[in-house]
């Protein structure tokens, strides 16, 4: 690091749990977060401005006037434009080290394959189940960590799958694909503005500790916020050895 580098991150490296090691860690790290709505905006500026030094957004939509009661990330001058050349523009204006790379469609499974093989961590911040379900399996596959998160109404959650230990519960086990679950769109039910904004900066929390390796957090465990009476609860979950997607995965 230089001596920019160290004023920038220096409030970083002030804490033990990170120091030169780790944030030379996240200089170093590739970060893939698709979907770049309510969640991923928060999300990408934690990452840009704690230093973690490739960026990879993926979201097929166009920024919309509606979009801006929540996802920070876009602005009105940018109404209009890709969502990811938005995100961009607030990335390079809040740290211009950072390698941001846009991919401006909504991922396929192939897609997703070429683009999660190439991150060191993933971040979901997508806004529907088809999409969650196809990201869960390329992380699966290729034994990358992801980073889920979900906000609708005034209800949010949060929870980390690390793939790299065999071990490790999928988003499957948790919610089963074919289990009957209403998918709610804020288009038609709403959601509260700063909600996304806490969910969205959890997923950025528990990538940092991922890559810059503090064992910590929401492995294994489903964070809740009830952002209306504001109780925050976690609950830990086990790999189903029944599930459909990871029981058969091999070490």
């Amino acid at each position: 690091m230089n001596d920019l580098q160290l004023q920038r991150y220096g409030r970083h490296i002030l804490l033990d749990e990170i120091g030169i090691e780790g944030q030379q860690s996240l200089l170093e790290a590739h970060v893939l977060i698709i979907g770049m709505g309510g969640l991923g905006s928060p999300a990408a500026l934690y990452l840009a401005a704690s230093g973690v030094g490739k960026l990879t957004l993926c979201d097929g939509d166009i920024v919309d006037l509606s979009n801006l009661q929540r996802q920070i990330a876009h602005r009105t001058t940018t109404i209009g434009q890709t969502k990811v050349s938005s995100a961009k523009a607030a990335i390079m204006d809040i740290n211009p080290e950072i390698n941001c790379m846009e991919v401006p469609l909504r991922a396929d499974s192939a897609a997703l394959a070429k683009l999660v093989a190439a991150a060191d961590v993933v971040l979901d911040c997508s806004d529907n189940f088809t999409t969650r379900y196809a990201i869960n399996r390329a992380c699966l596959a290729h034994h990358k960590p992801l980073v889920s998160g979900a906000a609708i109404l005034f209800s949010g959650q949060a929870s980390v799958f690390d793939f790299r230990q065999p071990e490790a519960a999928c988003y499957n086990c948790l919610f089963p694909e074919d289990a009957e679950s209403e998918e709610l769109r804020c288009a038609t039910t709403g959601i509260f503005a700063p909600l996304t904004g806490i969910v969205g900066a959890i997923q950025a929390a528990e990538t940092l500790k991922l890559l810059s390796g503090i064992n910590r957090g929401l492995r294994g465990k489903l964070l809740t916020i009830d952002a209306l009476d504001m109780n925050i609860k976690q609950s830990a979950f086990q790999k189903d050895p029944d599930c459909p997607v990871c029981s058969g995965r091999q070490s």
